[in-house]
């Protein structure tokens, strides 16, 4: 026993001694990059991440090939299909709606977080819109329509059927890259798509010539899930789950199409565009 604890001591001594070693080179490459005294550094928290540009690859260049596609994809996408959205002078003369992006960390880890989706950021930055445009006349209950008259495009990306498994995917719901966004559903509410809210966003592709596929897990099989329920149920707010179909999700390298991103783009745009139109017109006869 007292030769186990010597040997113990030695090596915790030693792996002490490594980490600092580490921790005082991390310092030194922050300090460098930073140009400030290693002594300004109060503390660290730091993510390795793969630096290797994104690329096209493929025997059509149709593919690309990047980290951090889930969930950078749907993020450049919603960001610059919403600022599109509003360039001409005319895109808002008519619209009576509030558009806008909600992008939250942490997603991958539940959400549990002051930055993640579990916060209540986003139902207090719609009472603070709302707040910002009701009078006196019409404040009662405003904020409660407001959310019942608003949507939700939950947008993650969706597992591509792989070549080599295709038998992980039931056999009519195997989302296929370079096909357009994949509707997900979830009897079990891993994700918030309703009959309604898939109708509704199909519909402003199926005007926009935009096609859409739709996925639902093997019942034998496990299901990941995203902020959409999360949303759903803490805002009260109507939500579809979608998102671009991709292989080698989560890995250092993922894959998907390159003509999906150019088409969650045109879709999540014509959402901006034409979604109260079509909301207006929508009746459910339950």
């Amino acid at each position: 026993m007292l030769h186990y604890l010597h040997f113990y001591e030695v090596v915790v001594g030693v792996r002490t001694s490594f980490l600092k070693l580490i921790c005082n080179f991390h310092s030194q490459v922050l300090s460098d990059e930073l140009n400030c005294d290693v002594d300004d550094i109060v503390n660290i928290e730091l993510n390795v991440c793969d630096t290797q540009p994104s690329c096209l690859g493929g025997g059509n260049n149709e593919f690309i090939f990047s980290g951090r596609l889930d969930n950078l994809a749907s993020s450049y996408c919603a960001l610059r299909a919403l600022i599109d959205s509003c360039k001409s002078s005319g895109d808002l003369s008519s619209e009576h709606a509030i558009r806008m992006v909600a992008l939250f960390d942490n997603e991958e880890v539940g959400s549990d977080s002051v930055q993640g989706a579990g916060a209540p950021t986003m139902f207090q930055a719609m009472r603070r819109i709302v707040s910002c445009l009701v009078n006196e006349y019409i404040g009662e209950g405003a904020f409660e329509r407001a959310i019942r008259h608003s949507f939700l495009v939950s947008a993650d990306m969706a597992h591509g059927v792989h070549p080599n498994f295709i038998d992980k995917h039931e056999e009519h719901h195997r989302p296929e890259l370079q096909k357009g966004l994949v509707i997900k559903h979830n009897a079990n509410q891993r994700y918030a798509t309703s009959g309604i809210t898939a109708f509704l966003f199909k519909e402003v592709g199926k005007i926009h010539n935009l096609p859409t596929q739709e996925f639902v897990v093997r019942n034998d099989m496990g299901c990941g899930s995203t902020i959409g329920p999360i949303l759903a149920s803490g805002v009260g707010i109507r939500t579809v789950d979608c998102g671009i179909a991709q292989l080698s999700m989560h890995s250092v390298r993922e894959i998907c199409g390159k003509e999906d991103v150019d088409i969650a783009y045109k879709h999540f745009k014509a959402f901006y565009q034409t979604f109260s139109r079509i909301d207006e017109k929508l009746h459910v006869d339950f």
